[in-house]
């Protein structure tokens, strides 16, 4: 699957999906884009899902008539999601096309 990560997503997240194509906003020189016209153009550009961060996302597309589907991440801290990214995979693995899920990911308490 080809896989594109948010702003918000720590670019790093790519080694934690082995068995997809990943590619970030920044090398797709998507940087100034806004989430819907990101979300166009990720679709746009083929890729199958979309990773992020962002919490509203899903809240301000109407994901049902899109090719792409939506993972969010609940956080987007990068040694949690190191720490649990067999989560973020198995979400990707089982995306399909107009799908949105939330990987629900605990922050360790405050001291």
């Amino acid at each position: 699957m080809r896989v594109f990560l948010d702003h918000n997503v720590p670019k790093r997240v790519r080694h934690l999906l082995p068995g997809h194509e990943v590619q970030t906003a920044h090398e797709m020189s998507w940087a100034e884009l806004t989430n819907g016209q990101l979300l166009n153009a990720a679709e746009k550009a083929g890729f199958d899902v979309f990773v992020t961060g962002d919490k509203n996302l899903s809240y301000q597309q109407n994901l049902s008539r899109r090719r792409i589907a939506l993972v969010v991440l609940s956080v987007n801290t990068r040694k949690i999601l190191i720490e649990n990214a067999e989560l973020i995979k198995a979400a990707v693995d089982v995306a399909t096309p107009g799908s949105f899920q939330t990987v629900l990911l605990h922050r360790p308490p405050r001291h």
